[in-house]
């Protein structure tokens, strides 16, 4: 997903531990490609990578590419002149994710103080987005089953997390990326590796992003912390983010791939594919290459979700942090996003496409914060919000509190390595909460970002898929269509703020989001707020 919103601060890059040799663009001669050939194409993309004195190391055929080895500033362009070809995107890191930590702000008022379970974890009275969607009395009713399987494709799981370990399927869980200290300018990426092939185990997340999203979805009810919105079903940590938080086109193909064969029920994306914040096939501020590798991002991804759907996978994406109407961008000034420094400003459309939350077959899902107002930071457009779910948002009541952004787990490593913990074990700052309950002490930290509002809704979808799912590969299986009727029609409807031009002030800033539609599908609501106890009695 998008950056986020200048009023919070950007989670900052993992520290590493050991080193690993850096990869520069002076260490190999020829660069590697994912060229994407036409319907019945392969034979004539094959030849065009040939003429052009390129060598194909691989060829996918489940999602139409090719893998290819070219040198030369023009091989891109001659090998994507070929009618055959219909994208062609250098093999490197294009995508970044979309949280924040909550700034540490004086304490204010949340969405409740107290939880409504006797039977509720220690740290479940800050959970006033467990609340909003009914998910503390939904946990009693279908907390979901072990054989529904969520698939994280995101910066990794911490496996060993207390509040965690006891949902997370080591087993099936795979890592598609491998860890880059330095960037194609030499600067600074993933810092030195932790691993001695730079590929860090199943169990790891050294940035914190994905374990919070995982924490959401299905954190046990066990004593320890919080509970998720589906505390019973499976985590499946498929990783397609580097530590930096950038994303390997070829790795986010490989996870949707992958999630499909192994009977993944739904996949939460809370991240966008880039580095084009905005993918435009002709945009004539593009040069040719430019546009060849958009035309590639938008055609490979639409390819591996649908693969992905027809086996079954439900997809759920966050729609993105820009405060963006999607169905108006008027200017994209954040791409290319990768090599950091590379951005430049753009005219765009509405024929530009943030991916994976614009891609056809996509749930996408707009934030908001504890007033049940639309984050002041998301995204929002009629023909783009499906659903919007608790995201958090620090701004959002009189000053500014972390404690109403979302508290979820967070990897104690990552905590230290960003000096978020002390010597002694303690927080710096009200953004980080220690719990230590029953012996064990784990972390949990307060974020925004519509990053943390995708996972409420795929934990929804688990619980829709665990009532309803019929036996097949993995455990059980439902079929999207049907898990999307059902998450829209169990959601509270929402209608547009009045008068529909919401105006937020923050510190003496004023700025305006229109909201348009009816209270069943609006750009600020989409189907309405996802609501995790309908879901739970709901009979089709």
């Amino acid at each position: 997903m998008r950056r986020v919103a200048p009023v919070l601060a950007a989670l900052s890059a993992t520290a590493a531990l050991t080193a690993c040799s850096p990869v520069t663009p002076a260490a190999a001669a020829a660069a590697d490609y994912l060229v994407f050939y036409a319907d019945g194409r392969r034979a004539d993309a094959l030849t065009a990578v040939r003429k052009a004195d390129g060598t194909v190391t691989h060829t996918e055929t489940k999602l139409g590419y090719l893998i290819a080895q070219g040198s030369g500033e023009r091989f891109a362009e001659t090998v994507g002149a070929d009618p055959a070809v219909v994208g062609v995107s250098g093999d490197r890191a294009i995508g970044r994710t979309s949280a924040t930590a909550a700034r540490a702000f004086p304490d204010g008022s949340a969405f409740g103080e107290k939880g409504s379970a006797e039977k509720s974890d220690p740290l479940s009275g800050l959970q006033w987005d467990m609340r909003m969607i009914g998910a503390d009395r939904a946990n009693e009713k279908a907390p979901g089953t072990k054989k529904v399987l969520v698939g994280v494709i995101d910066t990794g799981i911490d496996g060993n997390h207390p509040d965690i370990a006891p949902n997370f399927n080591r087993g099936l869980s795979r890592n598609f990326v491998t860890d880059r200290p330095k960037d194609e300018n030499g600067e600074n990426l993933d810092g030195p590796c932790e691993a001695a092939d730079c590929k860090d185990p199943v169990d790891q997340d050294d940035e914190g992003h994905g374990t919070h999203v995982a924490s959401t979805i299905a954190a046990p009810i066990n004593g320890i912390g919080i509970a998720g919105v589906a505390p019973g079903v499976q985590l499946v940590n498929i990783r397609a983010g580097q530590d930096s938080g950038f994303f390997f086109l070829k790795a986010s193909l490989d996870a949707l791939t992958y999630a499909g064969d192994i009977g993944v029920d739904v996949v939460n994306m809370s991240y966008y594919v880039d580095p084009w914040l905005f993918n435009c096939r002709a945009n004539p501020s593009d040069s040719k290459k430019e546009q060849l590798e958009q035309r590639a991002i938008i055609t490979g991804m639409q390819r591996a979700l649908d693969y992905a759907r027809k086996k079954g996978v439900t997809l759920v994406s966050a729609l993105g942090n820009g405060a963006t109407d999607l169905g108006r961008p008027k200017v994209d000034n954040d791409s290319p996003g990768y090599p950091r420094g590379d951005e430049k400003i753009r005219r765009i459309d509405n024929s530009c496409l943030n991916v994976p939350a614009e891609s056809e077959g996509v749930i996408s899902v707009a934030s908001v914060g504890p007033s049940g107002r639309k984050a002041i930071y998301s995204d929002y457009g009629t023909e783009q919000a499906d659903v919007a779910a608790p995201g958090g948002d620090a701004l959002d009541g009189k000053g500014a509190s972390p404690t109403r952004s979302i508290l979820a787990a967070a990897p104690e490593k990552a905590l230290r390595a960003k000096g978020r913990i002390g010597a002694d074990g303690k927080p710096k700052g009200q953004d980080v909460v220690r719990d230590c309950a029953r012996g064990t002490c784990a972390y949990y930290q307060y974020l925004d970002g519509t990053s943390m509002a995708a996972p409420h809704a795929t934990g929804v979808a688990a619980i829709i898929i665990s009532r309803f799912g019929k036996p097949g590969p993995g455990g059980v299986t439902l079929a999207p269509d049907t898990v999307e009727e059902y998450l829209y029609k169990t959601a509270t409807p929402t209608a547009c703020p009045v008068p529909r031009a919401y105006v937020y002030d923050v510190y003496g800033e004023k700025t305006t989001h229109v909201c348009e539609g009816g209270p069943d599908k609006n750009g600020f609501y989409g189907h309405g707020i996802v609501n995790a106890l309908e879901a739970a009695t709901f009979e089709p």
